[in-house]
């Protein structure tokens, strides 16, 4: 899934984020998904949860990716495929971020409202490709 299919909310607020993070729970609950989620709005954490089988790195991993949306305003995984970042060893050195901070990857999206960047939906815990598509798929049935 890509950046044009997460959402654009007319309203989004703490009612909207614990109703989409706990059909997120249900859901991951369901499949037996090993993952942490997280949401927050502007600089608040409003959701947090951390499911059977994720651990505590997966805590560090989804700050690290919601760093990387704050930063570019786009998905963590759209910002690795537009800059290339597997092949370019110096992406981190060139916008002087802290490998310890942020993580280019996969799993972070960004909450806009009308268009503006209002919050992050962090997922960690799943194969590549995974934790992308849960949060766009959980973004999109909270629409």
């Amino acid at each position: 899934m890509s950046d044009e299919e997460i959402p654009d909310f007319d309203r989004f607020g703490i009612d909207e984020a614990w109703r989409i993070g706990a059909a997120l729970v249900e859901r991951c609950r369901a499949e037996r998904l090993p993952v942490v989620i997280s949401i927050t709005l502007g600089a608040q954490r409003v959701f947090h949860v951390a499911l059977p089988g994720a651990t505590a790195d997966n805590d560090v991993w989804a700050d690290r990716k919601a760093r990387v949306v704050r930063r570019f305003d786009r998905s963590s995984q759209a910002v690795a495929e537009h800059y290339g970042v597997d092949d370019d060893p110096g992406f981190y050195e060139r916008f002087a971020l802290d490998r310890r901070e942020y993580a280019v990857g996969e799993g972070a999206v960004p909450i806009r409202v009308h268009g503006a960047q209002v919050g992050v939906l962090a997922i960690s815990g799943l194969e590549t490709g995974g934790d992308h598509d849960l949060a766009v798929e959980g973004l999109r049935a909270g629409a």
